[in-house]
């Protein structure tokens, strides 16, 4: 069996688990799903006191912004230091179909949940064909 030691390879892991990727940022990661008539997303912000958090929509952009203090005091020596801490933000950039007028956030368990209702012009509808005897609908 051959076994090799790749340094770097070691380095990116590391990297990754704390400082996190584009695709998922370990600051706050998120889970999106749609569910009846509502886009859900859910934030992990865990250790965050729900007052620093800020939401804000601009057009169609939700930027959520929160902070996790430090918990060590000046005069405190940190032995092991894994926990991201300071000022977080993320944009999500939401699509015309949704009622960006109606969006409702808790904030439970540190996780911070966003609903936002699909809107009702992007339901499907029924439309009338007219005929000159009679009318019918056919599904759009």
């Amino acid at each position: 069996m051959l076994m090799r030691t790749d340094p770097f390879r070691e380095l990116d892991r590391l990297a990754q688990q704390v400082l996190g990727t584009a695709a998922r940022p370990a600051a706050m990661p998120m889970d999106a799903w749609q569910e009846d008539k509502e886009f859900v997303v859910a934030f992990d912000l865990p250790g965050v006191n729900v007052d620093s958090v800020d939401l804000d929509l601009d057009r169609n952009v939700l930027t959520v912004r929160a902070e996790r203090p430090d918990p060590a005091g000046k005069d405190t020596e940190l032995i092991a230091s894994e926990r991201p801490r300071g000022v977080f933000s993320r944009q999500l950039i939401l699509g015309e179909n949704l009622d960006t007028e109606n969006v409702k956030a808790t904030y439970d368990g540190g996780v911070l949940t966003l609903r936002i209702p699909v809107a009702a012009k992007a339901e499907p509808r029924k439309i009338e064909i007219g005929t000159k005897g009679a009318q019918r609908e056919v599904a759009a």
